[in-house]
């Protein structure tokens, strides 16, 4: 008898990061702060919320909701959302205009040895990770364990290294996609037990007993859960701030694969042929849908 997981039992390796939703309060207020301090465009608009994105991807649903209570720092919910850039160039692009927007709302930079990452805070508290990945031929891995590193990355040289008036004014022009969204969670081998063992990702770091990260198809992470805020936090309530996630797959298949999964492991869900409701042990919402 095997031990290997069979591939029936992983999420597809081609899988893709979709849209994060945020409940906001102040519509306006976030719509501004994506659009001229991330630089994304309104690409569409659905039952009173904003789709924000580059090249008509969207990236972020911005959906009104100001009747909600502010999340407290130590809820489960969303650490951040991670949005990827092509090149070094359009991420200082971007690094710049929000820093420019507000100085106040960035809150760090690392080398992560597989990439470069920048974080901010949005207007109401939504962390958000702008980053650059490394080619994959020069990540290293120590077994099936990605090696990653908080390494200091200095936002200034870093500009003065790659930034440029015309990638600044063609900035719309460059793409952009959801590379990662980090979750804050109650603890991590729940998180592990649901994300790896139910849905199908494979570990690919820990963080000494405090994070997890999991992937698809030998990516460092599409997903994340840590407890450095929310360690023993239950399932959520109806809050501002992370409405959902999605997940995009190529196949029906690939969504009733994990609709059969869920259903094994007990996970109450709602299939409607294309896509995938449900949601993790803490109330984060999921979507799998057929991209």
């Amino acid at each position: 008898m095997t031990t290997e997981t069979s591939s029936q039992d992983l999420l597809p390796a081609d899988l893709t990061m979709g849209t994060v939703m945020l409940k906001v309060r102040d519509l306006k207020l976030m719509t501004d702060y994506y659009q001229r301090a991330l630089g994304l465009d309104v690409v569409a608009e659905q039952d009173g919320g904003l789709y924000l994105g580059r090249r008509r991807q969207p990236l972020v649903h911005l959906a009104s909701a100001p009747g909600l209570a502010v999340p407290s720092r130590g809820e489960a919910g969303l650490f951040h959302t991670a949005l990827l850039f092509e090149d070094q160039a359009a991420l200082a692009a971007t690094v710049a205009t929000a820093a420019q927007y507000e100085p106040r709302l960035f809150t760090g930079s690392a080398d992560h040895l597989v990439s470069e990452a920048f974080y901010f805070n949005d207007p109401e508290g939504n962390g958000i990770e702008l980053y650059w990945d490394r080619p994959r031929e020069a990540w290293s891995w120590d077994g099936k364990n990605v090696v990653m590193d908080s390494l200091p990355l200095p936002p200034q040289h870093y500009l003065q290294s790659h930034l440029t008036e015309a990638r600044v004014s063609g900035q719309r022009e460059s793409g952009a996609g959801v590379g990662h969204v980090h979750l804050q969670v109650g603890d991590v081998q729940t998180a592990q037990d649901f994300y790896v063992d139910t849905l199908g990702f494979e570990k690919t770091a820990g963080w000494h007993g405090q994070a997890l990260f999991v992937s698809a198809g030998g990516y460092h992470h599409h997903m994340a859960m840590n407890v450095w805020n929310s360690r023993g936090a239950g399932p959520r309530k109806d809050t501002l701030g992370l409405g959902e996630v999605l997940i995009e797959v190529p196949s029906g298949d690939d969504v009733g694969a994990l609709a059969d999964r869920l259903k094994v492991a007990g996970v109450s869900s709602h299939h409607t042929g294309l896509e995938l409701r449900f949601e993790d042990p803490w109330r984060n919402r999921i979507r799998v849908a057929v991209r």
